[in-house]
């Protein structure tokens, strides 16, 4: 996300363009805005990125002070310090003042990478707090002591929101991270978990992600009910693939039922499954089809009809 400003942009999915296009977070009015189509995607939004200011010259916003963060009982001080920024790239990282320790200072640079990479997710703020925790541990017990601060603040995140049951997958974090790979989020994930206590993520379950994807693809309540239905039943049937993999081929098989189908392409940008993976999953799913479907939904002749896109 590069800040210009009052107006940040990222990439992210706009329902009505039906792709991933540049979205324009607007801080002055609290808009989103899809720069392709121009549709407000959402409305007078919080922002609860880290205020900037400049008071030593208010025609320099080259410079900005930073007014400070609020107190944090995860800092040994509290952070009741004051710090200006030195922009890096992509990055704004702190040049901190007022004596603060340095063990203070790591803890701080890394809930600045997580509140980065949080909002270009859109992510809540108990999984900040959980990952800001994780994080803190995880430089007590020196456990990624070789890795990037960024994968592992982003590995920090996928853990907390896994443990939230509102995960967010490898794929999605590495791209609101800052170059990281799948592999290197992946080892900063594992290392964090030999050496910290954390809760039982489990496996990835697909319910977890029905109601982002389906919203992605504007689909209607009772397909995204349907869906839902489907995916429960899925886990009595022996199928070896991708969770997610199999959660896009559910979508797709529920989408070909409704009045308004969507095409494999949109699919594929909304769930982030390639379409040569999501048809080797409906072809895995396609014996069992008929159980899998509500029959509230859809009649056993209209589900027969369905075939490998």
């Amino acid at each position: 996300m590069a800040r210009n400003g009052e107006i940040d942009d990222y990439r992210g999915y706009c329902k009505d363009c039906k792709a991933n296009t540049y979205i324009v977070l607007d801080h002055s009015n609290g808009d989103t805005i899809c720069t392709d189509c121009g549709l407000v995607l959402e409305s007078h939004y919080i922002d609860e990125t880290t205020e900037w200011r400049a008071f030593n010259d208010d025609n320099n916003d080259k410079d900005p002070n930073r007014v400070g963060y609020n107190a944090n009982p995860l800092l040994s001080q509290g952070n009741l310090t004051t710090s200006i920024s030195i922009n890096k790239g992509d990055h704004a990282i702190p040049k901190w003042l007022d004596g603060v320790s340095n063990s203070d200072r790591v803890l701080l640079q890394g809930f600045d990478i997580i509140e980065i990479i949080a909002c270009r997710l859109g992510l809540v703020q108990p999984i900040k707090n959980r990952a800001k925790e994780i994080f803190k541990k995880t430089e007590e017990q020196k456990a990624c002591i070789m890795r990037k601060r960024d994968s592992i603040c982003a590995a920090c995140l996928f853990i907390s929101s896994r443990e939230n049951k509102l995960p967010r997958t490898l794929k999605e974090i590495s791209s609101a991270g800052y170059g990281l790979t799948k592999k290197e989020i992946n080892k900063a994930v594992q290392s964090i978990k030999r050496h910290v206590e954390v809760e039982d993520m489990g496996t990835l379950n697909p319910s977890d992600l029905v109601r982002r994807f389906c919203s992605n693809l504007g689909m209607k309540n009772q397909a995204v009910k349907a869906v839902h239905e489907a995916v429960e039943k899925i886990q009595d049937v022996d199928i070896r693939r991708n969770p997610k993999s199999v959660l896009a081929a559910i979508i797709y098989t529920i989408t070909q039922l409704s009045d308004e189908k969507k095409p494999l392409r949109d699919i594929s940008m909304a769930t982030d499954v390639a379409e040569g993976t999501i048809k080797k999953s409906f072809k895995d799913i396609s014996p069992h089809v008929s159980r899998l479907v509500p029959k509230w939904y859809a009649r056993e002749e209209d589900i027969r009809k369905i075939r490998i896109p």
